[in-house]
């Protein structure tokens, strides 16, 4: 487990790289991005399902980053994209593509079901941490 939230956390620096996030914020983004996944696998582990798993690790993503963006005086957005990216179901993407393709109609439709399902709980995640004030992340700063 802790080679995988390594690798999560330098993959998310890798992408902070990629988006031109300033180097004074990698490790924040490498925290976020490896707490998220360190949750995911923990949930995961306890039987949650992969949805449940990425929503509940989606909120700790969020929840960093906001803190984080409080904390350095800068937009959430610069934590929240790159620690999100670990969590994006892009292997259930390609996976239904390729059954597409090579004409494996049920595979495709039960691992793009789930990506999808991925994607809806992000998205959920997101929303909900988002609709809390503003004020209950300024506690970080003070």
């Amino acid at each position: 487990m802790i080679g995988q939230i390594a690798a999560a956390a330098v993959g998310t620096v890798a992408f902070a790289l990629l988006f031109g996030v300033p180097k004074k914020y990698y490790l924040y983004c490498a925290a976020c991005g490896g707490a998220g996944w360190w949750l995911y696998v923990l949930l995961g582990g306890y039987g949650a399902t992969a949805a449940e798993s990425t929503f509940f690790a989606t909120v700790l993503v969020i929840v960093l980053s906001r803190f984080f963006a409080v904390w350095e005086r800068c937009p959430v957005t610069v934590f929240l994209i790159s620690g999100i990216i670990p969590l994006v179901p892009g292997a259930g993407i390609y996976w239904t593509a390729y059954y597409l393709v090579t004409n494996r109609l049920s595979l495709a439709l039960s691992h793009g079901f789930e990506a999808v399902k991925a994607a809806v709980a992000i998205v959920l995640g997101i929303v909900v941490v988002f609709e809390l004030p503003h004020r209950l992340f300024r506690i970080a700063k003070r």
